[in-house]
């Protein structure tokens, strides 16, 4: 687990800075009105850089190798679902849009973790892809990718 932590935070940290620095250089800090459009990228990034550190000092300083980890059978299937699916819905978003993608992909998780019944699951999915129209077309004014049905 050691090493985990290590490689963990050792790539966190990475991206973190990056992220921060990214932020001050493709945006403004400080605007007219007060804070820029850098302003919450950057903290953000500083705040996970920081917790990066923690992580990344404590691997080091612990002598105790610590549990395995990479999860055994079930856990590592759960793990190859989710990303699988995850991976699934990237790479399928602009053909399917987002509505359907959500409700294939809550289905698939839904479904496929927990054995949830088929009403239950259905409920969910549709639940789920429901708000994240409403808030994000309806709310947030942001285009969703839409799919070659329409949706």
């Amino acid at each position: 687990m050691r090493l985990a932590d290590r490689i963990t935070g050792a790539a966190l940290l990475a991206l973190s800075v990056a992220f921060a620095v990214a932020a001050l250089q493709n945006y403004s800090y400080w605007g007219e009105n007060g804070p820029g459009s850098a302003f919450l990228p950057f903290w953000l990034g500083l705040t996970m850089a920081v917790l990066a550190t923690v992580l990344l000092v404590r691997a080091l300083r612990s002598a105790h190798p610590g549990p395995d980890w990479l999860p055994e059978a079930t856990g590592l299937r759960r793990l190859a679902l989710v990303l699988g699916a995850t991976l699934g819905l990237v790479v399928l978003l602009n053909v399917l849009g987002m509505a359907i993608g959500t409700v294939l992909f809550m289905i698939v998780i839904v479904r496929g973790l927990d054995r949830h019944p088929w009403p239950r699951t259905l409920a969910v999915a549709f639940g789920v892809a429901a708000f994240n129209y409403v808030v994000f077309t309806g709310w947030l004014k942001v285009p969703l990718p839409i799919g070659v049905l329409g949706f």
